[in-house]
């Protein structure tokens, strides 16, 4: 997955951390956003924009296009955190062919049906469900909400 530097759950998707403590502690030059609802949403959409530095930039784009365009090299040469809301997106995009071996959990917020397993990340029955299929897969998670924290593993958590 050339130019793919980092793959983070966060339901907030681009927000303060995201754009200035990630961005800056990994030099990211894209962000992408990978959210069908986010894709088909201009409203959405130009909000992310707003809230990404001016000098990173941003793709906002659905499942199917992300698949489209990694396997197709097109972020080769950059340094993209991509950013998604869940860990269902990732074992679609897993089972679409793209070769995951980790990513951080950031914020997943509380809500109905959802039990904390750590302060900022708080789940859903079906979301634990799939995090422990990643782990099946052998996909490494952190759980972590700024790059400077303590790297907590989900699978002694979870």
């Amino acid at each position: 997955m050339e130019g793919i530097v980092h793959i983070r759950i966060d339901d907030r998707l681009i927000h303060g951390q995201v754009a200035t403590l990630w961005t800056n502690e990994l030099s990211i030059t894209r962000i992408m956003v990978v959210n069908n609802e986010v894709a088909a949403n201009e409203v959405q959409k130009t909000m992310l924009r707003i809230a990404a530095p001016s000098n990173v930039s941003t793709s906002l784009i659905s499942e199917e296009k992300a698949v489209t365009n990694i396997k197709g090299g097109k972020y080769k040469g950059q340094r993209v955190l991509m950013i998604v809301k869940d860990p269902e997106t990732i074992i679609r995009l897993i089972d679409s062919g793209l070769d995951i071996k980790k990513i951080n959990v950031g914020n997943m917020s509380t809500r109905e049906n959802t039990h904390h397993i750590k302060p900022s990340v708080s789940i859903t029955p079906e979301e634990e469900k799939a995090f422990h299929q990643l782990l099946d897969r052998g996909v490494e998670i952190t759980a972590i909400m700024v790059p400077t924290d303590k790297k907590v593993y989900l699978k002694d958590i979870i």
